[in-house]
């Protein structure tokens, strides 16, 4: 039966090897990165010294020589410790919480995008492709508005399919619209200058209560195309 304590082993213990060159007499090392205390070896031109004998380190980030070194002396930190990063992903464990930022340089495979639409999540995606004249983009904080214009081959109304869903050269407009909250048309949101405010649907209800003011220098013309009269 072994007199003493028993041995136990720490999962995952590695160690790292700094190196420092003294000057003469030198007695204190300062350790890069720190070192936990009764886990660390220290050498000097290759032989191992002795804690308590020959050095002491007892704060967790110096050493102390108990004997000035001689100049270009070579002392090797051997530190013993758990290198495992906190909070990194780990390989095929299903659910997993990273806190903080996570900078990515190059592609994040397998990644998705939540798509919203009027803030409602419609589905998820990996890439934004944006296809025709007129589509943008910006960011807003953490959000991406997409503005999509309109469709069809003039964009004044919403493309009719064939169907394998390609554009053919027709376009939808609709009847009738609703305008469902106060809206007032003015150089914030119709240009700078003096402008026409159009409408290709015959048909604009206001919902009662709604206001709809057009500001000055601001000409609203319904109907613009004439389509109620067809």
């Amino acid at each position: 039966m072994a007199i003493g304590r028993p041995i136990t082993l720490t999962d995952n213990v590695a160690s790292k090897i700094l190196g420092v060159t003294a000057t003469d007499g030198q007695t204190q090392f300062t350790v890069t990165g720190g070192y936990r205390i009764n886990a660390i070896a220290v050498y000097r031109n290759g032989v191992r010294l002795v804690d308590g004998s020959d050095f002491t380190a007892t704060d967790g980030a110096t050493v102390n020589l108990l004997s000035g070194a001689n100049l270009d002396d070579k002392l090797e930190f051997q530190i013993f410790d758990d290198f495992r990063v906190a909070d990194a992903i780990v390989s095929a464990k299903a659910n997993q919480t990273i806190e903080g930022d996570v900078a990515v340089i190059g592609t994040l495979s397998g990644a998705a995008i939540g798509i919203q639409s009027s803030g409602s999540l419609v589905g998820s995606g990996k890439t934004l492709n944006f296809i025709g004249a007129g589509n943008t983009f910006r960011t807003v904080g953490d959000t991406i508005e997409v503005s999509i214009a309109g469709g069809g081959g003039a964009g004044l109304g919403t493309a009719v399919k064939y169907e394998d869903s390609t554009s053919t050269p027709f376009q939808w407009i609709p009847k009738v619209a609703t305008v469902d909250s106060n809206l007032t048309v003015d150089t914030d949101n119709a240009g700078i200058v003096s402008s026409y405010v159009i409408s290709v649907i015959p048909n604009i209800t206001i919902v009662s209560g709604v206001a709809l003011t057009v500001g000055t220098g601001k000409t609203m013309i319904i109907d613009v195309l004439q389509i109620g009269d067809l």
